[in-house]
C-alpha cells in the first residue's frame, strides 16, 4: 500500500519553460547557455549551485565573469524563474486533495537558492502559502549537497522519512530520475513536463495498491 508520495518540483508541480530560461540567460550575456543549462541535470556553475557546492553569491560572481559585466541578484533571479511557465492549480488542489486522504507528501527536487526564493515565499501560488504549505517534507538538492539521480539522495530521504520504498511512490519527469528511484525499490511515475497527471496519480496509487 502506498502511503507516501515524494513530488519533482520542475516539470511536475511546475510546468517548465526550458528554451524560454536558455534565452534569459543569453540576454544576461552568456554565450553558450543552451551548452550550460539543462532540462533534468545542470552541470558546471549551474550544477555547483543546485548542488550547493557554490552559494548564490558565488554563483552571480561567476556568472558575472562569463557574461563580462557584473549581474545583479535581480538580474540572475530573473534569469532562473524564466524557467517557471505555469503553476497550475489543479496541481496544488490535488496536493491538498491527496494530503487529506492521508498520503504524506514530499518535495525532492534538484532546485537552487534563486528558484526557493520564490518557491518558498507567499508569493508561490498567488494565495500567500509558500510550497512548504503543500508537504510534510522538503528535500531541495542544494541544502542536501546531492542531485538526482544520485541514489543516495533517495536513500537520505527513505531514511531521514522513516518510510519504506515499497510504500512510495515518485512523480518525476526525468527518465534518469525515475530509473534511480526504481532501482531503490520505489513506485514511479514519469508524466511528461506540464502534463495534466492529477487524475493519472490515482490510477497508479490503486494499482500498486492491487
Amino acid at each position: 500500500m502506498i502511503k507516501n508520495i515524494i513530488f519533482d518540483l520542475g516539470g511536475v508541480i511546475i510546468t517548465l519553460d526550458h528554451q524560454y530560461a536558455v534565452k534569459c540567460f543569453e540576454r544576461l550575456g552568456l554565450p553558450d547557455a543552451a551548452l550550460q543549462l539543462d532540462p533534468y541535470t545542470q552541470g558546471g556553475m549551474f550544477g555547483d549551485l543546485e548542488e550547493g557546492k557554490i552559494t548564490a553569491e558565488e554563483f552571480i560572481d561567476q556568472l558575472s565573469h562569463e557574461c563580462g559585466r557584473q549581474l545583479s541578484y535581480e538580474e540572475c533571479l530573473n534569469a532562473w524563474l524564466a524557467y517557471r511557465k505555469e503553476l497550475p492549480q489543479r496541481n496544488l488542489k490535488a496536493l491538498r486533495q491527496l494530503r487529506k486522504e492521508g498520503y504524506r507528501l514530499i518535495l525532492l527536487s534538484n532546485t537552487n537558492p534563486f528558484m526557493m526564493h520564490w518557491a518558498d515565499s507567499v508569493d508561490f501560488d498567488g494565495m500567500g502559502h509558500p510550497i512548504s504549505d503543500y508537504f510534510d517534507g522538503l528535500y531541495m538538492s542544494y541544502k542536501v549537497g546531492m542531485m538526482k539521480p544520485n541514489p543516495m539522495f533517495f536513500r537520505k530521504v527513505l531514511m531521514d522519512e522513516q518510510i519504506l520504498p515499497s510504500e512510495t511512490l515518485f512523480v518525476d519527469d526525468g527518465p534518469r530520475n525515475v530509473a534511480a528511484a526504481s532501482q531503490l525499490g520505489i513506485f514511479t511515475y514519469c508524466p511528461e513536463n506540464g502534463a495534466d497527471w492529477t487524475d493519472e496519480i490515482h490510477a497508479h496509487l490503486q494499482k500498486y495498491e492491487e
